[in-house]
């Protein structure tokens, strides 16, 4: 990497990197892997666990006063108190994973006061290390990211991810599926959010949206698309997408023509989320509570939809 980082976000890349590694190990014997189930499709290895280790292990030894946010440990261990908050997806994409097929991520985020500053999605099969500091761009690898340049629906590549846990509303989504569908040039759904909202940032997708996702699946790459010039809220455009359990990304044009097609389903994923979910949603003096508090104030319409200024 020619260009210099800022000291925690080679922290960051340090840890995505130690994970990533765990993960290689792992894939190489998938049939001794074992695999447990948080809820119906919704899996968790041992090899998430070990991975997620590997990163708290390596940010608290250089930031001991830090939060922690992941998905597997959740807030158990750092501090309760900080203004940083590392939100972590150790293994994005287990599904993909514990079935070979290799389309899988290291997420890592620093937000302070609410707004992600460090982002790293590694990408351990190709070996590909999607990075940005807030205000400094998007990299992938050694190349500054810029998202695409298309303005018309009709000619966009759009991401997704489908409904997968029970009480998801499918036929919801099903909606939604076919109104995006009648006005795009295709639907892509690899199943690892953190890797689709790259591919905005890259200009591989000219957007995304799903529903029913955690702090930790968009934290990351929410930072890489704002860095490489593209727009991220909820449904209705506003920049408090974390909590909202629904993800609207893209170019700037792009952006505002799909907020305009997702408006009207706004709120299924909430209103459709299940209470026996392994992690509830923030409640008072948590970190990810912090986090969703500090980012209200923060919010600043652009082209006709909110995003984050931070």
């Amino acid at each position: 990497m020619a260009q210099a980082l800022h000291p925690m976000l080679n922290t960051a890349i340090k840890a995505a990197r130690a994970a990533g590694s765990v993960i290689n190990r792992a894939s190489m014997d998938l049939d001794r892997l074992k695999v447990n189930t948080k809820a119906p499709n919704d899996f968790v290895t041992e090899v998430d666990q070990a991975a997620e280790n590997a990163v708290i292990d390596i940010l608290l030894a250089a930031y001991p006063g830090h939060a922690i946010l992941a998905e597997e440990s959740g807030r158990s261990r750092g501090a309760r108190d900080s203004e940083y908050v590392w939100i972590i997806d150790p293994l994005d994409g287990t599904t993909n994973f514990i079935h070979g097929l290799p389309v899988y991520a290291v997420s890592i985020a620093l937000a302070h006061r609410g707004q992600v500053q460090q982002a790293v999605v590694y990408d351990p099969t190709r070996n590909d290390l999607f990075f940005a500091s807030k205000g400094r761009g998007a990299f992938l690898n050694d190349r500054r990211l810029r998202v695409s340049k298309r303005t018309r629906m009709a000619e966009s590549l759009i991401g997704t991810g489908f409904p997968f846990r029970k009480g998801d509303n499918f036929k919801r989504y099903m909606q939604i599926f076919e109104d995006v569908m009648q006005h795009c040039a295709g639907l892509r759904r690899p199943g690892a959010a953190a890797l689709d909202l790259c591919y905005v940032a890259a200009g591989y997708y000219d957007g995304f949206f799903e529903t029913g996702l955690n702090p930790w699946d968009v934290a990351a790459g929410s930072l890489l698309i704002t860095e490489a010039g593209g727009l991220v809220g909820n449904f209705t455009g506003e920049a408090d997408y974390l909590y909202q359990r629904e993800v609207v990304a893209g170019n700037p044009k792009i952006y505002a023509q799909m907020v305009a097609l997702l408006a009207p389903y706004t709120g299924i994923a909430q209103a459709t989320a299940s209470t026996s979910e392994a992690h509830p949603a923030p409640v008072t003096d948590t970190p990810e509570a912090a986090l969703a508090r500090a980012a209200a104030p923060h919010r600043t319409l652009i082209h006709g939809a909110r995003t984050d200024r931070g």
